[in-house]
């Protein structure tokens, strides 16, 4: 077997890893999966296996890519039976590849993983607190898997005292910033607004867990006091609702929905400030990026990721608001009171230059302590440990 001799050789077996996702369609655990082969490729022979190639968003090229063209079926009956017919094919993938190690990202490539037979250890990873609101596949995962890596302390916590899983870990997204930062430095992008100060950024699919009728509700107030403020939102969907209630509340000339974008950074990095709106996540990668990129950063205090990301001990790195409610209102006639807190904090961002000059000097500050060198020598302490369970 081939040995790896980077880092002194610190570590000597070269093991084969087998990463198993769903899609790479726009998404944080997809990225993190691309991510994760690229970093870990220089020490173990590395494979990504896909359920379904279509609409790749990631560049994948040079790594090994196996797509078993098994899609998504909406019956019941196709569900499982899909699940059946993935776990066969994984499990042979294993046995043919000899794979050490099999890694799943998300619920159903969590399942596939369990069911496919243990010639390889498993890892199954919890990529959102939204996950465990299934209860019996938590249960499955604990009991079955060697390893339940989680994307945030507060999962890895609960895991353990709901489960009795002493198996659960904590892994930190990884973070290359020189990258991000040359990504964002690419051609500009193209904006309906010649005037591009005070730009405010959020980044996410459509999907309700986002919150954004909270954020453009929140913006319309703060557009009275800050009138040269303008939103975008960068995320894969057509946000038909979220058009109609920006016209409703009358700033749609103020609101710019890009669509997805294969190099969303240089969108992220024209934002004056960041905010983050959701009820759940797990490990929100977008707020670290932004964070990397020098911009001041607003965040609910969701149940698990931006309290772990913006405070460490008595220290804060941005602004931590209450959690919001998950009752979505397209009303534009209402306004919560929530919803004006928040746009008294974005409105702060712009009027008071001193105060986000700060908040951008420790959002800098703090995405230092998220690294790829960190993420990895964490996965080989795990992978390379004594039975590979940390």
């Amino acid at each position: 077997m081939k040995t790896s001799t980077a880092n002194g050789n610190k570590y000597n077996k070269r093991k084969k890893i087998m990463l198993i996702v769903p899609m790479l369609h726009q998404g944080g655990f997809e990225r993190v999966c691309v991510m994760t082969a690229r970093l870990l490729e220089p020490y173990y022979d590395v494979c990504i296996v896909l359920f379904d190639s279509r609409d790749i968003a990631y560049d994948i090229r040079g790594l090994q890519v196996v797509d078993l063209h098994m899609g998504v079926k909406e019956s019941l009956w196709g569900k499982a039976l899909n699940i059946a017919k993935r776990s066969m094919a994984v499990r042979k993938l294993k046995r043919k590849m000899g794979i050490d190690i099999a890694y799943s990202f998300g619920p159903s490539a969590n399942m596939v993983n369990v069911f496919s037979g243990r010639s390889a250890r498993i890892w199954v990873g919890i990529r959102s607190y939204m996950d465990m609101e299934n209860v019996r596949k938590i249960r499955l995962f604990s009991k079955r898997a060697d390893l339940v890596v989680c994307c945030s302390k507060r999962i890895e916590e609960e895991v353990r005292e709901r489960y009795l899983c002493s198996k659960a870990v904590t892994l930190y997204n990884p973070l290359d910033a020189a990258a991000l930062r040359k990504q964002a430095a690419g051609t500009g992008p193209e904006l309906p607004w010649a005037d591009r100060a005070d730009i405010i950024v959020s980044m996410g699919r459509e999907d309700d867990v986002k919150g954004f009728w909270h954020l453009l509700k929140a913006f319309a107030v703060m557009h009275r006091t800050v009138p040269g403020a303008k939103l975008m939102i960068i995320g894969e969907g057509d946000f038909r609702e979220y058009r109609i209630l920006a016209e409703e509340l009358g700033v749609a000339e103020q609101v710019y929905f890009t669509g997805m974008q294969r190099n969303p950074f240089p969108y992220l990095g024209a934002a004056g400030l960041y905010v983050l709106t959701s009820y759940h996540e797990g490990f929100p990668n977008a707020l670290v990026e932004a964070m990397a990129l020098g911009i001041p950063v607003i965040a609910t205090d969701c149940l698990t990721g931006p309290r772990e990301i913006l405070q460490s001990g008595e220290d804060i790195y941005g602004v931590l608001l209450p959690n919001m409610s998950p009752d979505k209102d397209l009303d534009a006639s209402r306004i919560s009171g929530e919803e004006r807190r928040l746009a008294g904090e974005m409105a702060r961002m712009f009027t008071d230059r001193e105060y986000r000059n700060r908040q951008a000097a420790a959002s800098l500050e703090r995405a230092g302590d998220f690294s790829n060198e960190r993420y990895v020598e964490q996965i080989r302490r795990l992978a390379d440990g004594a039975d590979g369970k940390g």
